[in-house]
């Protein structure tokens, strides 16, 4: 189970709630802290790399996915900087125009890093929902 989790329902079809939701090109227009991403592919094994305006500076980190099933499960974990997040999306078909989305996502530090982890979970906790929220209006067309 991951450090935090929400989940969110999306009067949208599973199958395009996956695409948008798993797919990186499209983080700016919904996740809040994402500034730009250069992604390689989409499959298993493929790096992609954010840059996130974080505390009032650009940081960069890949990440590479590690599982993908559409339209239900996909994962991406860090594989540079100290702290490194794995993160989880979760679609679940309600009916045919309704689904249920959970995000999980925790945070590995490494080395000297390690004690930071904690505090990285609690800010990604409190903000990731407004970005789940964003990502609710965009899918519906209210956005």
């Amino acid at each position: 189970m991951a450090a935090s989790e929400n989940t969110i329902e999306i009067d949208r079809p599973a199958d395009e709630v996956f695409e948008y939701a798993t797919n990186p090109a499209t983080f700016p227009e919904w996740q809040r802290d994402v500034v730009k991403v250069n992604i390689e592919d989409r499959e298993v094994g493929s790096r992609y790399t954010t840059v996130r305006k974080i505390g009032g500076s650009e940081r960069s980190m890949t990440q590479e996915i590690t599982y993908n099933e559409p339209p239900r499960f996909w994962a991406a974990r860090g594989v540079d900087r100290p702290v490194r997040p794995n993160a989880t999306v979760s679609v679940e078909p309600l009916d045919a125009g309704r689904c249920r989305v959970t995000f999980g996502l925790d945070f590995d530090g490494r080395g000297l890093a390690a004690p930071l982890a904690p505090m990285v979970r609690r800010m990604a906790a409190k903000g990731a929902p407004k970005s789940h929220q964003l990502l609710k209006e965009r899918l519906e067309g209210r956005a």
